[in-house]
Parts: structure tokens; C-alpha cells; sequence
């Protein structure tokens, strides 16, 4: 019971770091210190998705699940927990370098505004 606890616990942290890496950017709008952890963490998220990686979270989720008796589950967490929820067909390699480019444009405009706002209206 603790072991499958503790992978739905490393799922739900893994879920939370995708979704900081996507939209911290609007976290940063608000506090802009943020940006020291926010942008190894947008790294870290598409290079995981360009250079075709596997996060190392996945494959703890799965030796947890294995330990509590649980079945794990083939490919990245990405594929496994996201993507069916964004897409109906199963992870591709093309699909793979969509999301960190995506990952990558989304957070360049959100930074773009960020420093538009800095030089246009400094403190």
C-alpha cells in the first residue's frame, strides 16, 4: 500500500513538473526569480522530448508499481499519462519533437512578453 502510494506520488510530482514546464512562464510574469528554476526545468523538459530521452521519474514510477504488485507500463510518462489525453494515436518520434518544440515556442513568447514588460516598464 506505502510503495503504491509513493508511485502515485511520483507520478503526481512528474505530471506537476510537465505542467511547471509548459506554463511557468506565467508564474515568472508574476515572480520573475522564478525564472532560475523555471528555465533549467523547460531544458531539462525539451531536451527529455527532442533528444528522445526517458525522464528518469518513469522508470521509478514503474519499479514502484512493481513492487507494490502493480503493472507498469511501457514508454515515457508522456506517452503513457499525457498523451492519451491530447491525443487519440500513441506517441511517435515526430510527435516527440512537436511537444518540445511546442514546449520550447510556448515558453519563448512567454519570456518575450516578460522582457518586453522589463524594458518597457522597468522598476
Amino acid at each position: 500500500m506505502l510503495v503504491s502510494l509513493a508511485a502515485d506520488l511520483v507520478a503526481s510530482l512528474h505530471f506537476a513538473f510537465v505542467v511547471f514546464v509548459v506554463l511557468g512562464g506565467l508564474l515568472v510574469l508574476r515572480w520573475p526569480r522564478l525564472a532560475w528554476l523555471h528555465l533549467p526545468a523547460v531544458a531539462w523538459g525539451a531536451s527529455i522530448e527532442l533528444l528522445g530521452w526517458i525522464c528518469p521519474l518513469t522508470p521509478l514510477e514503474n519499479r514502484l508499481r512493481h513492487e507494490a504488485g502493480l503493472a507498469g507500463y511501457e514508454g515515457g510518462f508522456v506517452e503513457h499519462y499525457l498523451l492519451p489525453l491530447l491525443y487519440p494515436a500513441s506517441l511517435s518520434r515526430s510527435v516527440q519533437v512537436i511537444l518540445g518544440l511546442s514546449v520550447l515556442l510556448i515558453n519563448a513568447v512567454l519570456y518575450g512578453s516578460i522582457l518586453r514588460r522589463r524594458f518597457l516598464h522597468p522598476l
